[in-house]
């Protein structure tokens, strides 16, 4: 859990007789100049990353079917000088002038080419691993296992960049292709015609989960945020094939509930918030069932909702009260090993 510190705590922890009077200013100072050395989002951060998404959007999302005239090699060196330019400036931008965030997501731009760059090499050689997926901007559109060579070169040279260069953003491309890699499995698993939606949920669904086993693995052993993005594409992968998955059993919709209610628990564990939002969202989704399904002519239902609301309420304001005995509880319910292992690097 992350807090925020002001001198006041110091002093307030001076008057608590935690600390002596005489550490008050050097403990301040150091933390101020601690905190100086982070990343800020002020407005040159702002424009750094606004300047990305745009580079990203001109060489992805928003790329036309005019440019399947440069073919196969023209679309290869493209993606290649843009990689070998952004590296370069990149390295400059880190080795000589100390700038952190641009030299890094221009490092990121590199290898946000790479699926542009494969997909000109297999224009080029009509080598695919599945039939013809089409033209290039419809790998931002529809899912098909022609892509999965992409998806797969996109993640390693992203694991390839972060080897060298310790920026957290670079884990963006490498989550997003590995979401898409989530969608696209299916069609290589049961081909091309044998797989039916049911399947390719569930196929989401598993793969969310092992994304966001990983995810937790990364985030337990590094002190910046390098599971964020692996978090978000992950629980968009297992959250998008549960909620799509269509069920007319009432226990498996309840079933459905109590997952988003977990997410929801693990959003306060894990301190992330978009499992709460995603959870919320779920739950958001039963009760809209309940009202205008299983309840639709009910004149209780409204003042039973709102009286659990209230509860709901009720138990926040218990927890806040209680918070630290509650949670020391929860904590000494785990295995000693898992307790060692829920514990963030520092």
């Amino acid at each position: 859990m992350t807090v925020e510190i002001s001198k006041q705590d110091i002093e307030w922890a001076h008057a608590q007789g935690l600390i002596s009077a005489a550490q008050v200013e050097p403990l301040w100072a150091a933390l101020e100049g601690r905190a100086r050395g982070r990343a800020r989002f002020d407005l040159p951060h702002v424009t750094y990353y606004f300047g990305a998404l745009v580079v990203m959007s001109a060489m992805g999302w928003f790329v036309n079917r005019a440019w399947e005239r440069f073919g196969g090699a023209g679309l290869l060196l493209i993606a290649v000088v843009y990689a070998l330019c952004c590296s370069l400036a990149g390295l400059r931008l880190w080795v000589r002038q100390g700038l952190r965030v641009p030299s890094g997501l221009l490092f990121t731009l590199a290898v946000w080419m790479t699926p542009l760059g494969i997909y000109g090499f297999e224009r080029m050689t009509g080598m695919w691993p599945q039939q013809d997926p089409g033209a290039y901007r419809n790998y931002y559109e529809w899912v098909k296992g022609g892509w999965f060579f992409m998806e797969v070169g996109t993640i390693l040279a992203g694991l390839v960049a972060l080897r060298f260069v310790r920026f957290p953003f670079l884990t963006f491309p490498v989550a997003f292709a590995l979401w898409f890699m989530s969608m696209d499995l299916t069609p290589l698993i049961y081909g091309r015609s044998d797989f039916t939606w049911n399947q390719r949920l569930w196929v989401s669904l598993w793969f969310g989960l092992a994304f966001l086993a990983v995810s937790f693995l990364v985030d337990r052993r590094t002190r910046d945020d390098y599971a964020f993005w692996g978090y978000l594409f992950g629980t968009l992968a297992f959250w998008g094939g549960l909620s799509l998955m269509e069920s007319q059993s009432e226990v498996s919709k309840l079933l459905y509930c109590l997952i988003n209610i977990v997410l929801m628990l693990i959003s306060v564990l894990l301190d992330r918030r978009v499992f709460i939002v995603f959870g919320a969202l779920g739950v958001f989704g039963y009760l809209g069932h309940l009202a205008y399904t299983v309840f639709k002519d009910s004149l209780l239902f409204p003042f039973a909702l709102s009286a659990l609301g209230l509860a709901i309420i009720w138990l926040g304001i218990y927890y806040q009260r209680h918070r630290t005995r509650i949670e020391g509880a929860i904590v000494a319910l785990l295995p000693a090993g898992l307790r060692g292992f829920m514990r963030k690097q520092a």
